[in-house]
């Protein structure tokens, strides 16, 4: 119990350091250049709290039950050592995980004319297809440079047919999909079928899923375009208060729906993981009912992301992208989506995850505090481009398609463990707030400016998850930079070679006629012993030095 109220505790911390950002700025907006009604500003403040306890519950219980349930299950469609059966079984989990993904819930109920159910399902299907994609790479070793290279290109052609009103919305869908639920139960997914090579490089191939994760739903979206179009404007209403009951009843109005709504995500995966259970994990009591109640803090913290999200969050954030972009020229717009940007990426608790891992893999020649900067500037570039496209109606493909060209053009003089984790980054950014906040915000500027949102206000996810791709490839140069560098600074020295000569003639000799190796080199002035003649040091100027070789003759006495 004393284990579970710590990390409780330390999951409230991380999900007050990704919220409160946004609440401070809001506050700092209303107060000097974009004025909302008060009991707006009331209802944004409470729903930022509920969503506070919502992100916890909800990583509690994804720490306790989806990560342990995607371990379990991994592991066990390996053994079964049926290629067949593993790919099918992959593909359903892979539907079945993003059907409960909040992010792609919040945007699907943004998009009139298209059914929420028919872009859910679309989504999960890419996400599905992704997952055997990315399991048959672990299998036979694809390079995953390759495979991204293959599929970005089928985007950018596909683009070219997809109906204009939903291109946008399909470059989203890969940034929204890759939320909270989904990254986390993939990731432990991937530990468990990468265990079918025990190699060195089965560490490695855990990452890359998320990648293909992103890549799918985008393909998927975009042949979905050429069927669907968007009709009308956006779905958010900003709701009419004057009061806290007003607040109250609006609460209790909708709670009722996404109790309904939660459990209907969460159901197929449940019974997936009841059937392995069933079939082949057989767990003991204990960790089954770990998992159960982790199941049930995922659906509590669920209910209450989604019912915070939709009732204050996302109208507030629609009504200040509104008045922003009324009461001030379309600089301040660009300028403070740069500000958010900054400031969410900086707190998002995944990213914190990513500094460390990139400062592990380069042994602490990248710095966690460097990326951590590098990973702010890049999200608020994107922001700041996303707000330039509501305010000129740009196309998104000027920015992605360069951008990605970049990303993969890169894949070639980094390290696949980089471009791994440089493309699993995508996800990191793209979190939760990006589709609550940033999205509606660029919304309401859009059709304050007379635009069309799903040209125009679309597409914000789509670049926040592109930036972080750009940065860590770029990370990935520098280090591989650096390290020729250090390479080529390797001074071997000029001292002549040292021959020794050993007499192996007689052990009663041996004293006789063994040299010291150390006293040799000492006279030589070369100042490195024995045991540093073939190893490469490090001194205080940074300048590398390699003892020159030492050649041995023997005589055979």
């Amino acid at each position: 119990m004393n284990t579970i109220f710590r990390l409780l505790l330390e999951k409230l911390k991380e999900s007050f350091f990704s919220v409160i950002p946004i609440v401070i700025l809001v506050m700092l907006l209303n107060y000097t250049i974009a004025p909302i009604p008060l009991w707006n500003l009331i209802l944004f403040i409470i729903s930022a709290f509920v969503i506070i306890m919502g992100i916890t519950l909800f990583n509690l219980g994804v720490d306790m039950s989806l990560i342990p349930i995607g371990e379990h299950i991994g592991s066990s469609l390996v053994k079964t050592k049926k290629l067949p059966l593993i790919v099918i079984l992959t593909f359903i989990i892979g539907v079945f995980i993003t059907m409960a993904e909040p992010d792609l819930i919040v945007m699907a109920g943004q998009i009139n004319g298209v059914p929420d159910s028919v872009i859910i399902i679309s989504v999960s299907l890419g996400v599905g297809l992704a997952l055997v994609a990315a399991f048959l790479r672990i299998l036979f070793q694809f390079r995953l440079s390759y495979i991204l290279i293959t599929c970005y290109i089928l985007a950018f052609i596909l683009s070219g047919f997809t109906g204009k009103d939903f291109l946008s919305i399909a470059w989203e869908s890969g940034g929204v999909t890759t939320g909270p639920i989904m990254v986390p139960f993939v990731m432990a997914l991937g530990l468990g079928l990468a265990s079918i090579r025990a190699d060195k490089t089965s560490e490695e191939d855990s990452f890359g899923l998320v990648s293909l994760c992103l890549i799918g739903p985008i393909l998927s979206v975009l042949i979905l375009g050429m069927f669907f179009t968007p009709s009308g404007g956006s779905a958010m209403t900003v709701p009419d208060l004057d009061s806290v009951s007003d607040i109250g009843l609006l609460y209790r109005l909708n709670f009722p729906e996404y109790i309904k709504q939660v459990a209907v995500a969460l159901l197929p995966m449940i019974l997936t993981f009841v059937v392995f259970q069933v079939i082949k994990i057989r767990l003991r009591i204990k960790e089954i009912l770990k998992i159960s109640i982790g199941t049930i803090y995922t659906y509590i913290g669920l209910v209450l992301f989604l019912l915070g999200v939709n009732v204050g969050f996302m109208p507030v954030g629609y009504q200040l992208g509104s008045t922003l972009f009324e009461n001030n020229s379309s600089i301040v717009l660009i300028l403070v989506g740069m500000v958010i940007g900054y400031f969410v990426v900086s707190a998002e608790p995944a990213v914190f995850v990513l500094k460390r891992q990139v400062e592990d893999v380069t042994s602490g020649a990248i710095s966690a505090k460097a990326m951590g900067i590098g990973l702010s500037v890049g999200v608020a570039v994107s922001v700041g481009l996303a707000m330039l496209r509501v305010a000129t109606g740009l196309s998104l493909l000027y920015f992605v398609i360069p951008g990605y060209l970049i990303a993969l053009l890169l894949t070639f003089v980094v390290s696949p463990l980089f471009t791994s984790i440089a493309f699993d980054s995508g996800a990191v950014a793209s979190g939760p707030l990006a589709a609550t906040f940033m999205l509606p915000l660029a919304m309401g500027a859009s059709e304050a400016n007379g635009g069309n949102i799903y040209t125009d206000a679309f597409g914000i996810v789509a670049l926040v998850a592109l930036t972080p791709v750009i940065t860590l490839q770029l990370f990935g140069l520098v280090y591989s930079i650096k390290s020729k560098l250090a390479k080529k600074a390797m001074v071997v020295p000029t001292t002549e070679d040292t021959i020794v000569e050993l007499d192996y003639s007689s052990p009663d000799q041996e004293d006789e006629s063994s040299i010291n190796v150390t006293d040799e080199y000492n006279r030589d002035n070369s100042g490195i012993s024995i045991d540093n003649a073939v190893s490469t040091g490090y001194n205080e100027d940074s300048s590398f030095q390699h003892a020159d070789s030492v050649r041995m003759e023997g005589n055979d006495g």
